[in-house]
């Protein structure tokens, strides 16, 4: 005979079991409030943290908001065939002397001042964004394709083959026209 059949059974109390729904919800509300503290954070410190060097021009702030819609703005307007007004838009986004966009506004307007004609010009542009320091593969390639379209219609063929392969190495999108 067993010696535990005499004795009772003793019961533990039932555990709850909290539903999926509600594990769903508290991290939801989790994420949401850890959003909200890095967004008070940021805000206080600012984008780039506090004590970051800031550009100044003689009179103003310069706004990252600003001159990123500029570019924007430029975009568009070469997007719509307006070559003078696009270019009038970068050289507004690159007198904000918001040295993050720099590379990225000179890529483009090195595009634009193909379409214009100004090929030296556009040279000049696309070699700063090539140059510009940082993992800017992307916007390096499509410098130097814009390069690359410039030495074309300069009749240097040779930089220009040499220029499209760059671009191609960058972005196998970007093919030799």
């Amino acid at each position: 005979m067993s010696q535990t059949s005499g004795k009772s059974r003793k019961t533990q109390p039932e555990k709850k079991k909290i539903s999926r729904k509600a594990v769903i919800a508290i991290g939801i509300v989790f994420v949401i409030c850890i959003a909200v503290i890095a967004g008070i954070v940021l805000t206080k410190q600012g984008p780039f943290g506090a004590g970051a060097p800031v550009n100044t021009s003689a009179n103003t702030s310069p706004s990252l908001t600003s001159a990123g819609a500029l570019y924007t703005k430029s975009v568009d307007l070469a997007n719509a065939g307006n070559y003078n007004d696009a270019l009038t838009a970068a050289d507004e986004a690159l007198a904000q002397n918001i040295s993050s966009l720099t590379p990225l506004i000179q890529s483009n307007r090195a595009g634009i001042l193909v379409e214009l004609g100004r090929y030296n010009d556009a040279i000049a542009a696309a070699d700063v964004a090539i140059n510009a320091p940082g993992n800017l593969t992307t916007l390096r390639s499509i410098a130097w394709y814009n390069k690359a379209n410039a030495l074309q219609a300069l009749g240097r063929s040779e930089e220009a083959n040499a220029a499209y392969a760059n671009a191609t190495a960058l972005d196998p999108t970007l093919k030799h026209p």
